[in-house]
């Protein structure tokens, strides 16, 4: 059985050295708890044989892909497990919630706003409707891990007071205001973040991202709400469900 640094020095034509490094690293990731700090680099590469450049690569790769985090000053460490978000119709609160995940929210602004070209095609209204406009940030044990920026067509009075008692947005639709979500639409991609989007989710601006855009629609097929979501890359991974 080869150890990590054997597997650090080996190579081929086609697959670039720092590739045996980060597989050295996967190797010793998987054998550690989370938040249990790397050595430092120089260490490292001796132990895997390798020039701290090559490292270098390796462990921003990982830290990109959410196995490592590097803290300024700090060092790198183990991330924690990415949080699961299934895809379904429930919202963020109920996913994480059948994991054991407490979900906070933040509301950012929630205003009424005339609907721009874009919402108004995805919530099949004329372009100049008002609509609410809310965005969020939600959190998980006090860590930002996404923003929300949900455009509802309906009128909802004292929205901003019922969705703080019911924390969940779909679950505020249906007790409060009896919008049934029946159907969902969701467009993920990947993107990189803004300076707004970094400050707002604790990370380095250009960290990785996955944008989604969801639809949904009430039990007739009108649609009800249309979300533009920022999820962190490195703490989210999305699962299909039938």
């Amino acid at each position: 059985m080869h150890n990590a640094a054997e597997t650090a020095l080996e190579g081929t034509q086609s697959q670039p050295r720092y590739y045996g490094t980060k597989l050295a690293l996967r190797e010793l990731i998987a054998t550690l708890e989370p938040s249990t700090s790397l050595p430092p680099e120089r260490i490292l590469a001796e132990q895997l044989g390798t020039s701290r450049t090559t490292l270098r690569k390796a462990l921003a790769e990982l830290a990109a892909e959410g196995l490592l985090r590097r803290v300024q000053g700090s060092g790198t460490f183990v991330a924690p497990p990415k949080v699961v978000h299934l895809q379904q119709l429930t919202s963020l609160t109920d996913d994480l919630s059948t994991q054991g995940l407490q979900v906070s929210s933040r509301i950012l602004t929630l205003t009424r706003v005339p609907a721009d070209e874009t919402a108004a095609e995805r919530l099949a209204i004329a372009p100049g409707t008002r609509v609410h406009r809310l965005r969020r940030l939600r959190s998980v044990g006090g860590e930002p891990l996404a923003i929300e920026t949900a455009h509802l067509a309906d009128r909802l009075p004292n929205l901003a007071r019922r969705l703080a008692d019911k924390g969940s947005l779909y679950r505020t639709l249906r007790d409060c205001y009896g919008l049934e979500v029946a159907a969902v639409e969701d467009t993920v991609e990947t993107a990189l973040t803004t300076p707004e989007e970094a400050a707002l989710l604790g990370v380095a601006v250009g960290s990785p991202i996955l944008l989604v855009h969801r639809r949904s629609c009430d039990p007739t097929g009108r649609p009800i709400e249309w979300t533009r979501s920022v999820y962190r890359g490195d703490r989210f991974r999305f699962v299909a469900r039938a």
